[in-house]
């Protein structure tokens, strides 16, 4: 499978908005990383499914990923939009198949429909959202996966669960992509995330750009291919990584001083890989001999700095 590569859009989860003071120039900063990489060789751009920042919740601007989403479609022209992921418990999972489809449509055939369990437990109980144990969370993931996928590809489905049910929803239209909407299940679990992504969908996002736990989640996900006849080869492997480029010699504190922002900075170095574009490329290089075949970037300071969108592209192109 062609290596292909996505960047995230600064959409404030990270508090990568938080040094522009106008909500309106924050929305066109986003807007304007998703234009230039509908203008570069960018596959597809991102955005996170969370109401509140992190590391920890603050008043700083976070915008909605759904309604982000469509917005884009309708201001890019070529590069497909995702979702990594979007958050099983903040949609009905035939809502959220409804939405998909929609935006799938108004982007003529570009949406990555993301989906997965969720994790962060301050904004499900902000929001009026019932957190649950583990283990609830991912039944209830494993029916939505279900029911999204019976939407696009059935009409009026039924099905009856523990969780969820639907009765003979009509779902028109299904969406523009053949045969639906581009299906990314992010996680890694070995008996349900990625036992799921083996049976309905189209990519896998795990291992966060470690090779090792890509090697190994790639191992699973094979195996579970095998036990159903699923061709493994037809399923995107993707993964994550965190970069901030800067010239050989160049004093990392200081390069990246605006894109830290109001953020913990021994928190930013940690989660962060600071590196030339060669030290970059070694990094997708060990991605992608473990086992990923698609690497979707975050680049701290892409709001301030477009130029940074430019550094890692070049970095991409060496694998294209």
């Amino acid at each position: 499978m062609t290596t292909r590569f996505g960047v995230f859009v600064p959409q404030g989860w990270k508090m990568d908005l938080a040094e522009i003071a106008d909500p309106i120039e924050q929305w066109e900063a986003m807007t304007d990383v998703a234009k230039r990489a509908d203008e570069q060789s960018w596959d597809s751009i991102w955005l996170f499914d969370h109401f509140h920042t992190v590391p920890e919740p603050s008043d700083n601007t976070t915008f909605e990923c759904w309604s982000a989403t469509a917005a884009l479609a309708r201001d890019t022209k070529r590069v497909n939009i995702g979702q990594m992921v979007g958050c099983n418990g903040y949609r009905n999972p035939s809502l959220y198949a409804k939405i998909a489809s929609t935006v799938d449509v108004a982007s003529h055939g570009r949406l990555y429909a993301g989906i997965g369990a969720g994790w962060y437990e301050h904004e499900w109980k902000a929001y009026g959202y019932e957190w649950t144990d583990v283990p609830q969370r991912m039944a209830a993931f494993r029916e939505a996966t279900e029911i999204i996928y019976k939407m696009w590809t059935e009409d009026k489905p039924v099905y009856n669960g523990k969780y969820y049910s639907i009765d003979a929803p009509i779902n028109e239209p299904k969406g523009v992509r053949k045969p639906h909407p581009s299906f990314w299940i992010g996680g890694g679990g070995p008996k349900v995330t990625l036992k799921l992504v083996a049976q309905y969908g189209d990519a896998a996002n795990i291992g966060g750009g470690n090779p090792e736990v890509i090697r190994e989640k790639c191992d699973i996900l094979r195996e579970h291919c095998r036990r159903i006849g699923r061709d493994y080869d037809e399923i995107i492997k993707s993964t994550g990584l965190n970069v901030f480029p800067i010239d050989k010699g160049a004093d990392p504190t200081k390069a990246t001083q605006k894109a830290v922002g109001p953020m913990d900075r021994e928190k930013f170095d940690r989660d962060n890989f600071i590196g030339t574009e060669d030290e970059i490329a070694d990094k997708v290089d060990a991605a992608l001999e473990a086992g990923a075949d698609y690497v979707i970037f975050y680049v701290p300071g892409v709001a301030y700095d477009l130029d940074l969108l430019e550094r890692v592209e070049n970095v991409t192109k060496r694998f294209v």
